[in-house]
């Protein structure tokens, strides 16, 4: 065990010293006019949208001075959505506190809708709970701080003759958009991530309210609601499963090449009595009902990280036309020819050279600055030599996963964690310490789950829901390529349960169920974290596995964490401060520790590791360990002509 190393690591509290403003380049040339214009979800997209992303009205309350879901009178100022308020572009820079509401309000153009049209106002990400009024009217309700939801606010905006005419042309041409947030952040147990009031270390800045895009759609009433795609590469066929709202009609289904060029097509009726497996509510009554329509794809190009083809969808079902994309591709956990547990991509092994993406952004906290700023991410890594990123306790933006289906990058997808809170000895110093420790742990006992943060069953409900949501939200990307259910015991419970559960709603993908330590003996990999000690495949015990991997006989292994050397570049570090596991002062040294890391890691494939994960792709505030400066400005990996850092600005 490197001793230095876990010094280094301890949780401490320490002057940072004051932090500095950092813009990345896309913050510094931000328009507030044009801010995340495109479309949020590629995946399922239609013509008529309008961001509403942009300057609102805001204020922030104390809790008990809104008896009612009433917007407060006076205003604070104004707020650049979608950045929340304690991040640099959102013009705020303050703190929600625990007891305190956040309201947002925005007049914004009235939607001109035809008969049998709707209108629908989606939020991609509040954090945490919300409350929705258009023109006065609450149209909806949303707890959860990480997936999109929507409200139908067709019935809020349509006026009647009367009341039309009392109105002045210009009240008529608007409506009014108000919501307001509450945010407990890690004062509650709801689903967090990294973030954290008193932020430090390995905790960040704890953000609260709209942190993702918001937009408005104009719908038919008879459409298309959801998309549950299935190809099948083996079969060279695709199987789209397509909940339609309405009455009875046909549904058709294209399929194009990337370069526009026909390649199948079918056409379903939607028939009385067919209803769907997991009906959303619905409005006035109309019916919601699944179908099946496949078509022939023969030899279909597959989908890989060196040749990240996609085909076009486009879906009509009446007046409705919705467009997306899939791809043909397998992942799957099994033994190789020498009885290895490995995983496979489109039948072949593939070693997963993977680094730790957090999602965090100098200038917009967890959202990105803009569309080019995600891909600059993505693109930096995969020319880094990397063919994976685990995106860490957060989902993403949806256009994130767009870029890494288009540019070939494979996900790691954790779930958020959450819970009460996490005890420093039994969620660290334990499993550091005493390697032993992370066999013998059963997260199925209570008193365990009450010292990993799991105690409050509310929490577990929500972590159970939530994470069956965003299985169902993200199934449709290629790049996905494995859930990770639990990391470090942070609000671990039950991981057997939690990946069974799992399994039986995506058969499609693996599933590492505990990341870090606390093996539950469950799920597709053994997955270790090792900033500490010699780099090594750990043997896995067949005659203690449960569930389906207990019907397989065994598991890959993934050094799931690791690495996490700091090197600091002046003039692009948020605080005076700095923390890491190792410490260089020399950019040349520290480029020669971390590629030794790296082959460290690649060369262990022989002895059976499957997957790695290099800790990180940025410096995240006081954490100086990433490949690029937390602004973005510099990639340390990068060399320039004269062996300093090289700046990408």
């Amino acid at each position: 065990m490197d001793i230095k190393r876990v010094l280094a690591s301890a949780p401490r509290k320490h002057d940072l010293g004051e932090e500095r403003s950092m813009l990345t380049v896309w913050g510094e040339a931000l328009d507030p006019a044009a801010v995340r214009q495109e479309h949020p979800r590629p995946q399922f997209a239609r013509e008529r949208f309008t961001m509403l992303n942009g300057w609102w009205d805001f204020c922030i309350v104390p809790v008990g001075a809104c008896p009612t879901v009433r917007v407060p009178d006076e205003r604070d100022g104004r707020i650049l959505v979608p950045f929340s308020p304690e991040s640099l572009l959102s013009g705020v820079r303050r703190a929600l506190a625990p007891d305190e509401l956040l309201w947002y309000v925005r007049r914004v153009p009235r939607p001109r809708l035809r008969p049998g049209e709707r209108c629908l106002l989606h939020f991609e990400a509040v954090d945490f709970a919300c409350a929705c009024c258009v023109n006065g009217r609450v149209v909806g309700t949303h707890e959860g701080g990480y997936l999109p939801f929507a409200f139908d606010i067709t019935e809020a905006i349509t006026l009647d003759e009367e009341w039309a005419a009392a109105l002045d042309a210009g009240v008529r041409s608007e409506i009014v958009v108000a919501v307001a947030v509450r945010d407990p952040s890690d004062a509650g147990t709801q689903l967090r991530g990294k973030q954290k009031r008193e932020r430090g270390g390995i905790w960040y800045t704890a953000q609260s309210g709209i942190w993702q895009p918001v937009w408005m759609e104009v719908v038919p009433v008879r459409r298309i609601e959801g998309l549950v795609l299935r190809p099948d590469a083996s079969a060279g066929r695709l199987i789209v499963d397509v909940d339609v709202r309405g009455d009875e009609g046909l549904l058709r289904l294209y399929v194009t090449d990337g370069n526009g060029a026909p390649v199948a097509s079918a056409s379903v009726p939607v028939e009385e009595g067919a209803t769907a497996a997991r009906p959303p509510a619905g409005e006035n009554g109309d019916p919601l009902r699944r179908v099946r329509v496949s078509v022939d794809v023969p030899d279909p190009r597959l989908w890989s990280p060196e040749h990240p083809h996609l085909y076009d969808l486009t879906l009509r079902f009446g007046t409705d036309v919705v467009h997306s994309y899939t791809a043909f591709r397998t992942v799957e956990v099994r033994a190789d020819a020498r009885g290895t547990s490995r995983f496979f991509l489109n039948g072949e092994p593939l070693l997963l050279r993977g680094v730790l993406d957090q999602g965090y952004w100098s200038d917009g906290l967890m959202t990105a600055p803009s569309d080019e700023a995600m891909v600059f991410d993505i693109q930096s890594m995969k020319d880094a030599g990397f063919n994976m990123l685990r995106k860490h306790l957060k989902v993403e933006a949806d256009r994130w996963y767009y870029h890494c289906d288009r540019l070939g990058m494979l996900v790691w997808q954790d779930m958020v964690s959450g819970g009460g809170a996490y005890g420093t000895w039994e969620t660290s110093f334990r499993p550091t310490l005493w390697r032993g420790s992370w066999d013998s742990y059963d997260d199925r006992e209570p008193s365990h789950q009450q010292k990993l943060g799991a105690g409050d069953e509310r929490y577990r409900d929500q972590w159970r829901r939530c994470c069956r949501a965003t299985v169902d939200h993200l199934r449709n990307h290629p790049s996905v390529a494995c859930w990770v259910l639990f990391n470090e015991g942070w609000g671990q419970f039950n991981a057997e349960l939690a990946a069974e559960a799992v399994r039986r709603a995506d058969p499609t993908r693996p599933v590492d169920a505990v990341s870090g330590w606390y093996d539950q003996h469950c799920g597709d990999f053994l997955s270790v974290h090792n900033y500490f000690r010699t780099l090594k495949v750990y043997p896995d015990d067949p005659s203690k596995l449960r569930g389906y991997a207990a019907e397989r006989g065994s598991r890959a292994f993934a050094i799931s964490e690791f690495g996490g050397a700091a090197f600091r570049v002046e003039g692009h570090c948020a605080f005076a401060g700095s923390y890491g596991y190792d410490s260089f002062d020399d950019v040349v040294a520290w480029r020669a520790a971390v590629r030794a890391m790296l082959d460290e890691a690649a060369a262990l494939e022989d002895a059976g590791l499957t997957a790695f994960v290099y800790t990180q792709l940025s410096d995240v505030e006081e954490e100086v360990n990433g490949i690029l400066t937390y602004d973005r400005r510099v990639n340390k990996l990068k060399e320039a002509e004269r062996g300093s850092c090289a700046s990408d600005s």
